[in-house]
C-alpha cells in the first residue's frame, strides 16, 4: 500500500511559477512510475507528466516546455515544477504512482493517488 500526499498547489496569476509537492509513504517508491494528472470542473482527468523508476520522463503536449517533473528517491517524493502558468492550467492535481509503466499516460496505468491540490491561475 502506498500513500501520496501533494502539497503547493495555490492561486497565482498568469505567467507565474509554482512547485507541487507529492510525498509518498513505503519502502519501494523508487520501484513506481510516478504520474501528476489533472481535472478541470466538468472535464475528465487528463495527463500531465509523469516518471519512471529510471527517470525517463513523459509530458503533455499542453505542458511540453513548461512543466518539469522530476523526482528524489532518497526523499520519497515527486515533484512538478510549473512555470509559465496559463489560466487553462487551473484545475485540481493529482499525484499518482503505478508498478506499471508501460503507458505512463493512462489513468489506468497507476495503482494509487492522492487527494489533489488546487491550482487556480488567473488572467
Amino acid at each position: 500500500q502506498v500513500q501520496l500526499a501533494e502539497s503547493g498547489g495555490g492561486l497565482v496569476q498568469a505567467g507565474a511559477s509554482l512547485r507541487l509537492s507529492c510525498a509518498a509513504s513505503g519502502r519501494t517508491f523508487g520501484s513506481y512510475t510516478m504520474g501528476w494528472f489533472r481535472q478541470a470542473p466538468g472535464k475528465e482527468r487528463e495527463f500531465v507528466a509523469a516518471v519512471s523508476w529510471g527517470s525517463t520522463k513523459y509530458y503533455a503536449d499542453s505542458v511540453k516546455g513548461r512543466f518539469t517533473i522530476s523526482r528524489d528517491n532518497a526523499k520519497n517524493t515527486v515533484y512538478l515544477q510549473m512555470d509559465s502558468l496559463k489560466p487553462e492550467d487551473t484545475a485540481v492535481y493529482y499525484c499518482a504512482a503505478g508498478v506499471r509503466y508501460a503507458l505512463p499516460r493512462r489513468v489506468d496505468n497507476y495503482d494509487y493517488w492522492g487527494q489533489g491540490t488546487q491550482v487556480t491561475v488567473s488572467s
